[in-house]
């Protein structure tokens, strides 16, 4: 093992650690990292913030800024009551914040989705006396069966799109990946709703 690939081992490894430990944000967490990299030469400090332009932290910061604007604007509010008002307890609410995840990271990034409709869950969470992982992971794992349905709902699809196209045949169009994507989201969402929580 080289000195270069020890210094990456053990830079992922005290990320690792300071992340599971919990007492420094991940955001200074991430950027210590970054700083050892950096100062040992592995990264080229001209290339050091270059991870910042990248469309996906873009997008994942935009998505938080539109969370909580929507947060503060009472939308959510507004579709926290609702769900309240649901007759069914919690598997009822559960099943209507999946189902609204799902359909919406068909459309649009899983994160984004997730984003959106989270404020929304931890207020429900919140009111209903219930821990917010009740709601949480069935969201994450709701977001992913929804990007399973169409082409653009996760990047992999996207990919494999193009990865077709370079091959010579047809890329995959919008709702190609539909017959198999909605059957298993429809089977994740019932199993999420009713027994996985």
């Amino acid at each position: 093992m080289s000195i270069q690939q020890a210094v990456i081992f053990a830079t992922l490894l005290l990320t690792l650690v300071l992340f599971v430990a919990g007492r420094w944000r991940y955001d200074v967490v991430a950027l210590l990292a970054l700083m050892i990299v950096t100062l040992t030469g592995l990264v080229p400090p001209e290339r050091a913030f270059s991870g910042f332009g990248n469309p996906a932290v873009i997008t994942v910061a935009a998505v938080l800024v539109l969370s909580r604007g929507l947060q503060n604007s009472g939308i959510v509010d507004l579709i926290g009551e609702r769900l309240l008002r649901l007759r069914g307890g919690v598997t009822v609410q559960l099943a209507a914040l999946t189902g609204i995840v799902a359909a919406l990271s068909a459309f649009m990034n899983n994160i984004g989705a997730l984003a959106l409709v989270m404020p929304v869950a931890l207020q429900v969470a919140r009111r209903r006396g219930v821990p917010n992982s009740v709601f949480l992971m069935p969201l994450a794992f709701a977001s992913l069966l929804g990007g399973m349905t169409t082409l653009i709902g996760t990047p992999p699809n996207i990919i494999a799109a193009s990865f077709r196209a370079q091959t010579g045949r047809p890329p995959f169009a919008m709702f190609d990946f539909t017959p198999v994507g909605l059957g298993v989201a429809l089977a994740g969402l019932l199993f999420i709703s009713l027994l996985g929580w």
